[in-house]
């Protein structure tokens, strides 16, 4: 399975079904008015979190993807998506409403994507969960959490792989706070990537968690 990051909140996973057919599943593509090149990309499956513009840019998706924006359980082309319900902020959506995390099972593996989480877990959050291998996590503060809650909401979930999104980017006009705070915070020592990253659950560390940032 392949894992691209496409800027902002926006990931691409590339697999293949039970039949041996590629499979891509595309998360929170955002629009032109954020200073980053769109995506432009195809897909079978599409999720979007939250209806904000810069997750929910459907337009810049090929093909005829099946598109998840609400919670719930879904299967489509043996990808299966659990759509949990959650906070854009830790007023109870109160300031931006809701948010949707997904757990992606893809090629024995378990994907999180939190979306534009705003809050700390509650237990119920954390046991549907359990499981994650890979998290990508929000760190950019003011609309999502920022470093120090990032840290938290990691070590409630305790992934083996955490990938931080929706930081200060080059070029980005979105006036949140740049990977390095997280970095510090969370005191590891990085792994950085390309645009896309191979990932086997075999090859995943096993006793201690890896962060790795996209260049």
């Amino acid at each position: 399975m392949y894992i691209q990051y496409l800027g902002h909140s926006c990931f691409k996973l590339s697999g293949k079904d039970g039949k041996g057919e590629a499979v891509n599943v595309v998360i929170d593509p955002f629009g032109k008015d954020y200073g980053l090149k769109v995506p432009s990309v195809e897909a079978d499956i599409v999720a979007v979190s939250h209806q904000h513009k810069d997750h929910n840019n459907l337009s810049a998706v090929r093909g005829n993807p099946y598109v998840i924006d609400t919670a719930g359980e879904y299967e489509v082309k043996d990808v299966f998506i659990q759509g949990i319900d959650s906070f854009h902020d830790d007023k109870e959506g109160r300031e931006r409403g809701g948010n949707i995390i997904y757990r992606i099972s893809m090629e024995d593996a378990v994907i999180t994507h939190l979306g534009d989480l705003g809050q700390i877990l509650d237990t119920k959050q954390v046991e549907k969960l359990e499981g994650t291998d890979i998290l990508l996590i929000p760190v950019g503060g003011k609309y999502t959490l920022d470093a120090k809650k990032a840290v938290e909401v990691i070590n409630q979930i305790e992934p083996r792989m955490v990938i931080p999104m929706h930081y200060k980017q080059a070029g980005s006009n979105l006036d949140v706070n740049g990977v390095e705070l997280f970095i510090k915070e969370i005191g590891m020592k990085p792994q950085y990537a390309e645009d896309k990253l191979k990932v086997n659950k075999k090859d995943l560390p096993q006793e201690e968690m890896e962060l790795v940032i996209f260049k």
